[in-house]
């Protein structure tokens, strides 16, 4: 029983380390920001499921902050159905991919 408790730790070790390791490549997330740019990339764009939303701007945002709240979505920490439905969807890679793609656009623009 103990040696299968030492497996389990050091298999979500190994698991929480491999995606601590996913670097964010902006390049990449063209093809993965379709979801995003139908609202957030709207000036002054206000949703209206399930309520009256201000739909904030992320170009300029950090990345550090983007990831945190992408994995927020997704682990149910945040609970707008949208992003939720959006966040589930997408792995490590994309959510590092779509972060480092918003954090060099430049805030005046915020595709």
């Amino acid at each position: 029983m103990k040696k299968l408790l030492a497996v389990l730790a050091l298999a979500a070790c190994a698991g929480s380390a491999s995606a601590a390791d996913v670097v964010g490549n902006p390049k990449a997330a063209p093809n993965k920001i379709e979801m995003c740019i139908g609202c957030h990339g709207i000036p002054g764009y206000k949703a209206s499921f399930p309520e009256v939303y201000q739909v904030p701007m992320i170009g300029g945002q950090s990345a550090k902050y983007i990831e945190s709240a992408l994995h927020a979505y997704k682990k149910g920490d945040r609970k707008h159905p949208s992003m939720r439905g959006i966040a589930a969807s997408l792995s490590d890679q994309d959510i590092a991919d779509v972060a480092a793609y918003y954090s060099q656009q430049n805030a005046q623009t915020r595709k």
